[in-house]
């Protein structure tokens, strides 16, 4: 058969190649069937001696059932590959190699033997990357199609035939896979995963890995893609330093939940940065305002504030001015107050945590008491010098000399307090930023302020000062381009022992203080010797569009090479100017021919016309026209704000009025990077109305 020879389903003998996969696919439902009801059938009285492990092993139980849970429409495998040779294993002359059934995890018959092998073993790695070239000792590779979960076709490449093409690319079954209209959530594309994409997909634990990637190249499906893949070969370690996935909103995260539970995968949290500083350690602390002015949230993000804090902290350690006598039993026992200034400056310069340094000092002073102890011929103990720690003298010592420190009132009381923040940013703001940053009118107290996000992660970073964050074992940073050096800061403690995946695109930085340079932002992630990888190969957006949308760059990130689409969609695209006072006609003409295509719709539009589009679509029956109402056209068109467009993709998008998209930015390249963004979030089509001149950016 030649190679990429599409085979479709029919009602043929026993004998036929497809009737054969559909019996395994039968057969490997079965069997992931058979997996789930031994595991539901476990009884826990016989293993668990208190409430304690069987509370935790119930906990284990349910979380192995819902990992086995066979999804009806995902395929339970979607490629195989025929090895020429029996894979670890001696084998005799001219005996046929083995094959394997490649799928999103591994079930196994009654005996234990594969029938679906779990796309991240080191069997299935030869699926994303031989070729004609490195066959790798595959001597086919088969692909099945698939229509709602029933295999419905299958397209065999013979690497080791010379005449077969090799480009994965030529594929048509993959092709459709690509193509495949979106509706609903993200979807793993654990099928289509191709030779770059698998190498950072597979790239180990112990280093971090930065992609860069323009529109459509697939950086957030690899980013998720590794984690699964780090948690199968390397399960045990991250399941005790455990995983995260921060994304820059709930839209976001809401749209890609699902995919690392169709891989198995359940224990991987997701969170904003907000998300981050305002739990855990940080609870209590409450989003509810919002910054004066955007000048006062780009200082408040800049990497100094990080200093400023610092020396506002260690201010309030006061040098002793007095020795110190410690009373037990009869004897009294006197620390010099030159002996105090000397572990106090050792503390400091040892630059070592606020709430640690606070802990040793009692220690530090208690086994100057001992010395003496000793000198008069005592024999004290460990509990002897903990017991002195704990001396009523030497507790107020301590207190008056390293007091206790509230992350949250130290912020207050810097953005309050003019004088107290000027003696610390001396040197290092200037008296217009510092002005800048200070609130004009101070909140009485830390349960008055409504703390902006900003002000949020001034406060994580002081309580890192004060102890340190929990670090996990690995973090996947999403859309990481619109993050400020303190929000990596942020976000770097949080895994300053494990790695990190940066998923991000330098063209796509919407916010004030977006980065222009992934060594710097990787710096302030404390992470500057992570590796930075480049996807340049689109998959998603067509060639016409992100064509279209590339004449941006230039205007707002030179130097970056623009995505080339492997998508040809001849008619993908349409510019349309309109009267001024038939625009809005426009737009739902415009999501009219949209909807006779099968898909998702997107209407991106300046956030100041979201109210105006939101009625005259309703009223052409596009959106519900009250709460709980629905249309079979409002299941399939959203009307987006281009604020929350960044990550979002739908297979039709009409975007509504680029130079008011433009100019709802506080500057002109802002308001571009966020139109390139809405222009790329088209999967098979995009439709542009416009009623006043487009940006000048985008002229041939």
């Amino acid at each position: 058969m030649p190679a990429h020879d599409i085979v479709t389903v029919t009602d043929g003998p026993a004998d036929d190649p497809l009737a054969r996969e559909r019996a395994h696919l039968a057969a490997s439902r079965a069997a992931l069937r058979a997996m789930r009801e031994d595991v539901e059938r476990l009884d826990i009285k016989d293993v668990t001696a208190n409430w304690v492990n069987a509370a935790v092993l119930t906990a284990q139980i349910e979380d192995r059932v819902k990992a086995l849970a066979d999804l009806s429409h995902t395929p339970l495998f979607f490629g195989r590959l025929d090895y020429l040779h029996t894979v670890g294993a001696e084998q005799a002359e001219g005996t046929p190699g083995e094959s394997f059934y490649i799928g999103r995890r591994h079930v196994h018959d009654a005996d234990g033997d594969p029938m679906v092998v779990d796309w991240r073993a080191p069997v299935s790695q030869p699926f994303y990357r031989a070729s004609k070239k490195d066959p790798q000792d595959v001597g086919l590779r088969r692909r099945f199609g698939y229509t709602s979960g029933e295999l419905t076709a299958y397209e065999d490449e013979h690497l080791s035939d010379p005449s077969a093409a090799d480009d994965p690319l030529t594929s048509k079954l993959l092709q459709a896979e690509i193509e495949r209209p979106r509706v609903g959530p993200m979807r793993d594309i654990v099928a289509t995963i191709q030779p770059e994409q698998d190498e950072i997909v597979r790239s180990g634990l112990a280093g971090s890995v930065c992609v860069q990637g323009g529109p459509g190249t697939g950086k957030t499906a690899v980013g998720l893609h590794r984690v699964a893949y780090l948690l199968y070969a390397h399960r045990e370690r991250l399941a005790r330093t455990g995983t995260l996935v921060v994304g820059p909103n709930r839209s976001f995260l809401h749209y890609i939940e699902q995919v690392l539970p169709a891989l198995g995968e359940l224990e991987v949290r997701q969170a904003t940065v907000d998300d981050l500083v305002t739990s855990g350690e940080g609870a209590g602390i409450e989003i509810r305002g919002t910054d004066e002015t955007s000048a006062a949230s780009v200082l408040k993000g800049d990497a100094r504030m990080a200093e400023v804090l610092r020396r506002a902290l260690r201010s309030h350690v006061t040098p002793p001015d007095e020795g110190l006598v410690v009373v037990r039993g009869s004897r009294r026992w006197r620390v010099p107050v030159y002996e105090l200034e000397e572990i106090v400056r050792e503390l400091l310069n040892r630059d070592i945590r606020y709430g640690a340094a606070r802990e040793a000092l009692p220690q530090r002073i208690a086994h100057q008491v001992l010395v003496r102890m000793e000198q008069a011929g005592e024999a004290p103990d460990d509990r002897v010098q903990d017991a002195v720690a704990r001396n009523a003298a030497v507790k107020a010592a301590v207190k008056a000399i390293w007091p206790p420190v509230d992350p949250a009132k130290l912020v207050l009381r810097l953005l309050s307090d003019a004088e107290f923040l000027a003696e610390h940013a001396r040197g290092v703001l200037s008296e217009e930023e510092q002005a800048a940053v200070r609130w004009t009118k101070p909140a009485r107290s830390v349960r008055s302020v409504k703390w902006s996000a900003a002000d949020a992660v001034l406060i994580d970073e002081a309580r890192d000062l004060v102890a340190r964050t929990h670090s996990l074992g690995h973090v996947v940073l999403d859309e990481a381009q619109d993050l400020s050096p303190m929000q990596y800061r942020a976000v770097g403690r949080r895994c300053s022992t494990g790695s990190a995946t940066v998923l991000g695109d330098l063209a796509q930085g919407t916010t004030p203080w977006a980065t222009e340079s992934w060594a710097e932002a990787l710096g302030h992630l404390g992470k500057p010797d992570a590796v930075v990888e480049e996807l340049t190969a689109g998959f998603r957006v067509p060639r016409d569009v992100i064509a279209y949308a590339s004449r941006l760059l230039p205007w707002m990130s030179p130097g970056l090479t623009p995505v080339s689409s492997v998508r040809e969609s001849p008619g993908a695209m349409s510019v349309r100017r309109v009267a001024a006072d038939a625009l809005d006609a426009a737009v739902v003409e415009a999501c009219g021919e949209a909807l006779r295509n099968e898909g998702s719709v997107g209407v991106i539009a300046a956030d100041a016309r979201i109210p105006v589009l939101a009625g005259v679509l309703a009223a052409a029956g596009h959106l519900p026209l009250a709460p709980g109402e629905e249309t079979t056209a409002a299941r399939r068109l959203t009307l987006v704000p281009v604020s929350l467009a960044k990550g979002l993709e739908y297979d039709y998008v009409v975007l509504d009025e680029p130079a008011a998209i433009v100019s709802g930015e506080p500057d002109e390249r802002t308001g571009l990077r966020r139109l390139y963004v809405a222009l790329t979030r088209a999967v098979s089509g995009l439709a542009v109305r416009h009623a006043g001149p487009l940006p000048k950016a985008l002229h041939p």
